[in-house]
């Protein structure tokens, strides 16, 4: 397999990251996953444009235009003869001497490699159980950045609990999952965290108010207290790579009748997303 390695494409096996790579040692760094549909990357362009906001954000200055990181990225699917799947993207400040503040001379380091995905059909039709966990996380969740301690921890707790994602609530307000948006269906209307620097704005998530807006469905970027979270008819998570998932259970207890809600079968059902011709 193929991998991309700053501007060279090499074998996976011949990859190697410096030991003084402050991506490696700090988690200095942003990344990005894109998925692939029939060997289309899906929504590069917002993907990419959001990997070089995220590296500016912290002050990683990338070479080239977004269109040059799109060719590269489609060399990469076309090398690997990607048909479903995924590509991970890293972006690291570069390789220094180990300590905290950094020069400006240092150069970024770029790997990228594809992946297979398997579609998540079960969780899909069935749903999933979730928890809740307390946000805990620093006040920059808009950056995608390779800090995911807490949100590796809270989701490992979700795991050993069996459930399938931990539904993360600051000062008594739902913010996101470890790794997905969430969204709660309050009396017929989609609710969902505003996009600012407590969540990250999925591209999913981008795509799904798109959708919901061209629909007629009824959407409010508004903040869902965990009261109204635990009392909502519906509750639905979506990721790069989940897609659209209902939630059924939080903590023990179910939404709603606890299985799929209407709603949520909508952007389930794909079909409706092939038809629009904008995802999944």
């Amino acid at each position: 397999m193929k991998v991309l390695y700053n501007d060279d494409f090499i074998e996976k096996e011949d990859a190697r990251v410096d030991i003084e790579d402050r991506g490696y040692q700090f988690g200095d760094g942003v990344y990005e996953v894109i998925r692939v549909y029939n060997g289309t990357l899906f929504t590069l362009k917002e993907h990419t444009e959001r990997l070089f906001k995220s590296a500016k954000e912290i002050g990683i200055h990338l070479q080239g235009a977004v269109s040059d990181m799109e060719e590269k990225l489609k060399q990469l699917v076309a090398h690997n003869q990607l048909t479903d799947g995924g590509v991970y993207i890293q972006v690291t400040r570069g390789v220094a001497p180990r300590k905290h503040q950094y020069g400006n001379s240092l150069t970024p380091q770029i790997t990228a490699y594809t992946f297979q995905v398997k579609k998540p059909v079960h969780e899909q039709t069935a749903g999933v159980k979730a928890i809740i966990s307390e946000d805990l996380r620093w006040l920059r969740c808009d950056i995608k950045s390779l800090n995911l301690l807490y949100n590796v921890m809270e989701k490992q707790k979700a795991s050993e609990a069996g459930a399938f994602e931990a539904i993360l609530i600051r000062d008594g307000f739902v913010t996101e999952g470890t790794s997905s948006n969430v969204y709660a269906v309050i009396d017929g209307v989609i609710r969902t965290h505003p996009a600012n620097n407590l969540i990250l704005n999925g591209i999913t998530r981008r795509k799904l108010l798109e959708v919901c807006e061209e629909e007629g469905s009824s959407v409010k970027e508004t903040r869902i207290s965990k009261e109204e979270l635990l009392g909502a008819q519906e509750i639905f998570i979506s990721s790069t790579t989940a897609e659209v998932i209902p939630i059924v259970e939080i903590d023990g207890q179910p939404v709603g009748e606890g299985v799929p809600g209407e709603l949520t079968n909508q952007f389930t059902g794909t079909q409706l997303f092939l038809t629009v011709g904008r995802i999944f």
